[in-house]
């Protein structure tokens, strides 16, 4: 499988590549009112209204810095009623891939019932990496608001649709 590895500080993580639909250079975000510090907003993608989450802000509390490798990277969200989303993620230093199997990964361990988003671990030659898991992205607060004010399902032409 290949993965994006992607930093938050000094700590590494990754994303499933069949996941992703696109990387995309960062864009100004239309504000939310009133959302979790790690909303960063919204934005047009193709005609298609897209939330971005910032996971620096999610993960380690501080938001991804403005460098030329971060990154919105666009993935395939399914949520709980098995509608496909088009879902931004902030990060930065998206700049590599890893390939390994499923059985590289590793449990960590714990798991915080606040970052359940966080999964198995896998070792390469520059040290841990931690996988983010799509499915369990946004974070349950997120998801209520979801439900409350519907993120834009993907477009009747768009493969992603059963």
């Amino acid at each position: 499988m290949l993965f994006l590895v992607f930093e938050i500080g000094d700590e590494r993580y990754c994303l499933e590549v069949s996941r992703i639909i696109e990387i995309t250079p960062m864009v100004i975000f239309k504000k939310i009112p009133h959302a979790p510090a790690y909303v960063s907003g919204l934005f047009n993608y193709r005609g298609t209204i897209v939330p971005v989450i910032d996971l620096s802000i999610l993960i380690a509390g501080k938001p991804s810095r403005p460098l030329f490798s971060t990154r919105i990277i666009l993935v395939d969200y399914v949520s709980e009623d098995k509608v496909h989303h088009i879902l931004g993620l902030l990060a930065e230093r998206a700049t590599e891939t890893i390939s390994c199997r499923e059985e590289d990964f590793q449990p960590p361990g714990i798991e915080v019932d606040e970052a359940q988003y966080l999964g198995d671990v896998v070792f390469d030659e520059s040290g841990m990496i931690q996988r983010v898991r799509i499915e369990k992205l946004p974070p349950e607060n997120i998801r209520d608001y979801q439900q409350e004010y519907e993120f834009v399902a993907l477009k009747e032409n768009n493969d992603f649709l059963p």
